[in-house]
């Protein structure tokens, strides 16, 4: 067996203390979670961990980073461009809503992350990712003239703000499928007027 790279090496230690990071973000919540506990949970030394991240909230940051980028990686492979636009939007949003289910991602993402790096850290997370991908969604739906002509930029808050909404919502004990029909009838509102 051949020995390991030194990149190969810090590549698993750095995957280790976000896995192990993950974790405690999740059960504790970022503002009860210490450096010392992921170290030991990672299994390295606190020098180590300091190697890789400037501090815990460089930690939490890159744990949000991977998080946004599995939700949005999920939802591309579940709703991939077809010429049906609006279908593809509708499987686009039910595919969020089951993305975020993932234990843990709602507290990461929608509370966590906004408190830990603060609104304008987690705007460009969200638009290098999920946010990206429903733009790209919108747009495509717009050139097909499947929904109406409006601001893009505008509509990709203001959508993505409601299916934020939702999340938390079902987070605290809401329902569903109540929340995508509602979500599906509010999409299907924007669909462009029949000629």
């Amino acid at each position: 067996m051949q020995a390991r790279t030194n990149p190969e090496r810090s590549a698993a230690t750095k995957a280790q203390l976000i896995a192990a990071a993950r974790a405690l973000f999740v059960e504790k919540g970022y503002a009860d979670t210490a450096t010392p506990d992921i170290a030991a949970a990672a299994g390295v030394t606190r020098g180590a961990l300091y190697h890789h991240f400037a501090d815990k909230q460089a930690l939490f940051a890159a744990v949000v980073e991977r998080e946004a980028a599995a939700v949005a990686d999920e939802v591309e492979r579940a709703a991939p461009f077809s010429s049906d636009a609006m279908g593809m939007l509708q499987a686009g949003g039910r595919a969020y809503l089951q993305a975020m289910r993932v234990p843990g991602r709602t507290r990461l993402l929608l509370i966590d992350g906004p408190a830990a790096l603060g609104r304008a850290a987690m705007d460009e997370v969200h638009n290098r990712h999920g946010s990206r991908s429903l733009r790209e969604g919108l747009a495509a739906a717009m050139e097909a003239r499947a929904i109406r002509t409006l601001p893009l930029d505008a509509l990709t808050v203001q959508l993505g703000a409601m299916f934020d909404a939702a999340i938390l919502a079902i987070e605290y004990g809401g329902q569903v499928e109540e929340h995508m029909d509602v979500l599906g009838a509010l999409m299907n509102g924007l669909a462009a007027p029949r000629a």
